[in-house]
């Protein structure tokens, strides 16, 4: 039998030792790698390329889900997690499992058993782990960052260098102080997860950081322009206008 190469990504030494413990005894596992943070680990998963990863979700640097998000593999993952927040029927529906900390030898089995079924049988893969995304709680807080893929690097941008965000089908281009970077994600995303205070929606197709913005000029007939001080000229919409007109109380 094939082994399946399996990398374990957790910040928490006494967490990979217990998984390490846990699968010892099955002779089907080879674990190729361990990684303590969420930059050695996609890093590790790049270059390892591994059937199976166990992915803890509170970590320093990167976390779990964000490293999801700009994961270029296809590895089946098992979350564990000590955050029951993250434990919803999500990570219940289809291929990606999770694992609730403590788990036990048992939970932990079942888990691996029903991952090594689906990469045997070739259906492991990205199409579930993208499914979980797209069906994540809230966050608790409002966005702080936003981390992208640029090539083989991995930014990390604050949202304080953001400009403004621009729809493009199911994407979102983040124009920030920097350049610019593609986000698998939605607008209404971040218009419901950025800081309410720093970021408005100015036309359907585009959300700008307040501060960012230099002036209004009309533009036709019922229509403006926001300018930035980047120089970037921005459509407006007639929400958009009467949006800014109360945020910025003029």
């Amino acid at each position: 039998m094939k082994k399946i190469r399996t990398i374990i990504i957790d910040d928490e030494s006494p967490a990979r030792e217990l998984i390490r413990h846990y699968l010892q005894d099955l002779d089907y596992i080879d674990i190729i790698s361990e990684c303590s943070d969420g930059f050695s680990g996609l890093k590790a998963i790049t270059a390892m390329k591994p059937g199976l990863v166990f992915l803890d979700i509170q970590m320093p640097r990167l976390t779990g889900i964000e490293m999801l998000e700009v994961m270029t593999e296809k590895p089946e993952i098992i979350f564990t997690t000590a955050y029951d927040q993250y434990a919803i029927r999500a990570f219940e529906l289809n291929a990606v499992d999770y694992l609730l900390k403590p788990f036990d030898k048992r939970r932990f089995l079942d888990a691996v058993n029903r991952a090594a079924e689906k990469i045997r049988s070739g259906t492991a893969g990205r199409e579930a782990a993208n499914r979980i995304l797209s069906q994540l709680p809230a966050p608790e807080a409002p966005v702080a960052r936003i981390v992208v893929r640029t090539g083989n690097a991995i930014r990390i941008i604050p949202v304080e260098k953001i400009r403004y965000l621009e729809a493009q089908d199911d994407y979102v281009m983040v124009h920030h102080i920097e350049g610019r970077a593609l986000k698998q994600q939605t607008m209404k995303y971040y218009e419901d997860n950025l800081p309410p205070a720093d970021f408005i929606r100015i036309h359907r197709s585009y959300m700008v950081r307040v501060q960012e913005i230099s002036k209004i000029e009309p533009y036709g007939k019922d229509s403006h322009i926001a300018v930035l001080k980047s120089g970037d000229r921005l459509p407006v919409s007639r929400t958009g206008y009467q949006n800014l007109k109360k945020e910025l109380d003029f």
